[in-house]
């Protein structure tokens, strides 16, 4: 019988270099056979299993964990679930687009972008990331939502529950009798803080907006929804395009300019100003209104005269029309540290303004 190298003999039958010279009729070749077969089978499971473990990501969900409730809100895209992950009150995004080619691949691109940039994140201001699945049928939806109709294969996205509702909500409900300043004061903080912290990781969020931003119990304000945050490009001309809200968004997005992180501070200005008012800005006017308005004209929510001119000039700096002339996040904290919330400077609530004109009243203290 022919004789083989030792590496060969390793290879197929676990056998030594010892024993390169045998004789033939003392094989058992059925054992040999099963022990080669047990020994290809080991190596096929190992291969497989780091395969497998090489294609999951680190934010990759167990969803024999989650379990879904019932629904907290409905978009375009999706319906967000209140559920628990793991013992602990989580809400669950799932994304309901089906799978139709091109723009399925597209949508579950953006999708897995936002998740990159979400597990990685980690402040008191922004919600806590808890994992993500990319595509599974494995989903426990409630049988009584008779109106949701999963696709094939759902991607859902899983973070903590917060509680308090958005803060365009909470505005709302206080749009009658304001908000003490001390309150517009704590709120913008939580949200600068958010937003410098955001930057100081190369993140731009892209759609600051109150819709955008979940209070708790204690009413701390934590930044959501990473849609369409991306990082950061070195080079401005490759960040382009209209993404945001309008109303919100920075002249040179809805001009199709190259833009930064900067975007973000124009859209935090938006938000001071409604923060402080209680109310939205341009209500009466189009989207095709409000977007040359912005762009042409300049065109800002007019501050009241009550306001403080102190905060005025921070909405005044963030929404200016040069984007390098907008503080960053981080020196817009600092101003909002400074502001002495002592005095009062709030809004006045409706049942109080003489004559019809909060702005000749006294300034409405904490």
């Amino acid at each position: 019988m022919e004789k083989r190298s030792g590496e060969e003999e390793e290879e197929e039958g676990g056998v030594g270099k010892k024993d390169r010279i045998f004789r033939a009729d003392k094989i058992d070749l059925k054992s040999l056979d099963k022990q080669l077969e047990k020994h290809l089978s080991r190596v096929w499971s190992r291969n497989l299993e780091i395969t497998h473990k090489a294609k999951e990501e680190e934010w990759e969900i167990n969803l024999a964990k989650l379990e879904t409730r019932n629904v907290i809100a409905r978009g375009t895209f999706g319906t967000v679930y209140k559920g628990i992950y793991d013992g602990e009150a989580v809400a669950v995004k799932v994304l309901d687009w089906e799978d139709d080619g091109q723009e399925s691949k597209t949508n579950r691109a953006l999708f897995r972008q936002e998740v990159t940039v979400w597990h990685k994140l980690n402040h008191p201001n922004v919600t806590k990331f808890v994992g993500a699945s990319m595509g599974t049928t494995n989903l426990k939806i409630p049988t009584a939502d008779s109106e949701n109709s999963l696709p094939q294969r759902a991607c859902c996205v899983v973070v903590e529950y917060v509680s308090g509702g958005t803060l365009k909500q909470y505005l709302i409900r206080n749009r009658r009798k304001k908000l003490a300043f001390k309150v517009v004061i704590k709120l913008a903080l939580d949200l600068s803080r958010g937003l410098s912290y955001l930057h100081s990781e190369k993140i731009v969020h892209r759609d600051v907006k109150t819709e955008n931003m979940l209070l708790d119990v204690q009413s701390n304000l934590k930044i959501a929804d990473f849609g369409v945050a991306r990082v950061e490009a070195l080079n401005p001309k490759d960040m382009t395009g209209e993404t945001g809200t309008l109303g919100y968004m920075a002249p040179e997005v809805i001009d199709g300019k190259p833009y930064n992180r900067r975007c973000d501070v124009y859209s935090f200005g938006i938000c001071l100003w409604e923060i402080y008012c209680c109310e939205m800005p341009y209500p009466d006017l189009s989207f095709v209104d409000v977007s040359s308005a912005v762009v042409l004209h300049n065109m800002r929510p007019e501050i009241p005269r009550c306001c403080p001119t102190v905060l005025a000039n921070i909405m005044k700096k963030c929404w200016d029309g040069n984007p390098q002339r907008r503080p960053e996040m981080e020196e817009v904290v600092k101003m909002l540290e400074g502001i002495d919330t002592s005095k009062g400077g709030g809004m006045i609530p409706e049942d109080q303004i003489p004559g019809g004109c909060f702005c000749f009243a006294p300034a409405r203290g904490p």
